[in-house]
């Protein structure tokens, strides 16, 4: 069950719990699933999918995409300076891939991530897992599995962050975007 949590109790945010709560909900609705991947959007998500491949044993079908070239605001933003190499070093043809994002906000980053994949081949099902559900869709996108829904006043935005020993935290900050 997602926690809920605001940005007025920011207690609530707690990566590792968080984490925790992800990654039993990945590993219930991946059991028995034939040909399963997972697939991190860089670079909360990569975190996070390294992270969720190892605790599942799926470290051979573990893969990495960057999204700066398929963004539908490209044009206007410009490259992103910090653009990371996709690798996917698996048959995407009929597997299931768990897509994984650090925060789901507007669908945007999501879909042009599809978009990547399919540039790989033809996957027999997409599943999406975040971190944290911000909500303020503008696309028509929803994660089977979330660790926590959040609510943020606006103008405010969550950022994940890695230490160097692996350890996530998840901060509010003022969106600048």
């Amino acid at each position: 069950m997602p926690i809920h949590i605001n940005d007025a109790e920011p207690a609530g945010f707690d990566a590792e719990v968080l984490y925790r709560e992800l990654l039993a909900q990945v590993r219930a609705g991946s059991q028995g699933v034939p040909d399963a991947a997972i697939v991190g959007i860089h670079s909360g998500g990569a975190w996070l999918a390294e992270r969720l491949a190892a605790d599942l044993g799926l470290q051979s079908r573990l893969g990495f995409i960057d999204v700066s070239f398929y963004r539908d605001d490209f044009a206007r933003k410009g490259l992103h300076p910090d653009v990371k190499p996709t690798r996917i070093e698996f048959n995407v043809d009929g597997a299931t891939i768990v897509l994984v994002d650090d925060v789901l906000y507007t669908g945007r980053t999501v879909r042009a991530a599809i978009n990547v994949l399919f540039d790989y081949g033809r996957p027999q099902r997409i599943m999406l897992a975040a971190l944290a559900d911000r909500g303020g869709r503008e696309l028509p996108v929803a994660a089977d599995f979330v660790g926590a829904h959040a609510q943020l006043a606006v103008g405010r935005s969550l950022a994940l962050a890695r230490a160097a020993g692996g350890q996530l935290s998840l901060t509010i900050e003022d969106d600048n975007a």
